[in-house]
Order: structure tokens, then sequence, then C-alpha cells
């Protein structure tokens, strides 16, 4: 007996799955996957997802404003000339990946994706089997020092140039104890002037957002909520883009946002910084 109830009867899911892969273990990764609809993941992951739906409603809808958001950030980078994009804890493949937003706008655009789950790394080399501006990585962003030193990350963007650093809905999964501010420093610091960092986050202010927290943490270990002065301060050091710190469906909309807001909608914080130049 698991701590998720019966065991489900039926374990479909991915055709390839890497060996290293614990099917019986839930991972953030492919239960976001599972809330969005997808199709990479398996019955652990998917009785999550359904626990966290159950408990949080609109969590389906709140994922997808994520995504959305997601899209609008890198397109409002790629529009600024950024054309190298970090993106950690990119989870796995969806509708507007990171690759296919920027590329859109710039084809020549390169895309280091970087998971700890090997089934999105298994995913990442179909994508550098068919796009030569794209790869991916199997690391853990806890440990900055193996990303930023590896050799297929600083091989394939130049950090002397401007990257936009993509931290969507992944902190969250890094709790108190980990050092989370400490980690996010670590990347902010390696960026030159003229990066950006976009970063979207659990919510404390969602009314529901405590007794998803409890789901998470039971059953992966992670999902903490956190404030909108703790979110805020993953920026020290940058420049906050307009609007600053907002709810995701307010970051810079393409839509007209209704007021109130559905709690679906508060569920996260979104932001992005700039990284300046040095004053002379």
């Amino acid at each position: 007996m698991s701590r998720l109830g019966t065991p489900p009867r039926t374990l479909s899911g991915p055709a390839r799955v890497p060996p290293q892969i614990d099917i019986h273990k839930p991972s953030a990764a492919r239960v976001y996957d599972a809330v969005l609809g997808g199709k990479d993941n398996f019955a652990w992951d998917r009785a999550v997802a359904e626990r966290a739906m159950t408990v949080f409603p609109g969590c389906r809808t709140s994922a997808i404003m994520n995504r959305q958001t997601l899209g609008r950030a890198v397109r409002y980078m790629s529009a600024r000339g950024i054309d190298q994009f970090l993106d950690l804890g990119s989870g796995l493949p969806t509708a507007q990946n990171t690759h296919e937003i920027a590329q859109a706008v710039n084809p020549a655009a390169r895309v280091v994706y970087v998971d700890n789950d090997p089934l999105v790394l298994v995913h990442g080399r179909a994508l550098l089997a068919e796009n030569p501006q794209t790869t991916a990585v199997m690391a853990d962003i806890r440990w900055p020092d193996t990303i930023l030193t590896s050799p297929t990350v600083i091989g394939f963007l130049d950090f002397s140039r401007p990257i936009g650093l993509i931290l969507n809905a992944v902190i969250h999964h890094v709790n108190d104890d980990e050092n989370p501010r400490a980690i996010v420093t670590a990347f902010k610091c390696a960026l030159a002037p003229g990066s950006y960092l976009q970063l979207t986050h659990f919510s404390t202010a969602a009314p529901e957002a405590a007794a998803l927290e409890q789901v998470l943490m039971q059953a992966i270990g992670s999902g903490r909520m956190r404030s909108r002065q703790e979110f805020t301060s993953f920026f020290d050091g940058l420049e906050l883009v307009g609007p600053g710190v907002v709810f995701a469906p307010e970051w810079r909309p393409d839509t007209t946002v209704r007021y109130p807001l559905e709690t679906c909608a508060k569920l996260l914080l979104s932001g992005m910084g700039y990284k300046p130049w040095p004053k002379t």
C-alpha cells in the first residue's frame, strides 16, 4: 500500500521507458504533464495529478496559464534580441515549447533544456535529432555548478553574450532547506549583462494553495507555496521588467484580463528581471 492509495492496475505510459525510471515513483515533470493532459506519464503520476486537481479544481487551468506566460516571456525576450535560452527544469515537451517559440521569431535561436527526469532527456534527444539548434541535459538545478560547467551547456551557449534564463514553475520544487535563493543567485551571477531571468512560482495567495502544497509535498517531496515578497526576492540585483511581479495571466497579457481574478489565476506569480550593463 502506497501513501497515494491502492496501486492502479494499469501502468500505461510512454513506450520508451529509460531503465533508471521507477514508474511507481511520481516525478514533478510527469505529474505536471498529467495535469496538462499529456501522455508522457504513468499511473502513479496520474494519481498525484488527480489528487492535486481534487483539492485545487482549477489546477489544469493554472498550468495552461503558466504555459501561456512562458510563451509571452520567450517572445518578449526574442523581440529584444535574445537568441539563446537556458530552460531549467523544462519538463516534458508540450504545445509551444521554448525552442518552438524562440525559433519562430529567430530560426537561429539556440535552446538548452535541463531537467532531472530521465524521460525528459529521452525527448530532448529526439529534439536534438530533429533540431540542431536544440539540445537537452540531464542535471539537477539544485547543483548549479554541474550545469554551468557542463561541456554540453557551455559548448552550446555563449555565456559571454546575453541569455534568456527560464525558471518556469521550477523553483517551488526547491525546498527551503535547499537554499533556493542561493541557487537562483548562482545562475544570475553566471549571466552576461543584457540577459533576462523569467520565473513563475506557486503563490500563497490562492485560498486552496495550502491544500495543494500538502498533496505535492506528501507525494513528490516538493511544491512549496511562497509569498509575493519571497518570490520578488529572487530578482534581487536585476531590474524588474514591467508590469513587475504579478499573477501569471497578468504578465504582459495578449488579451484583456478579467477581474476579479479567478482562484486558478492566483496560483502562480510571474516576473522577469533584466541584468543591466555596468555603469561607466
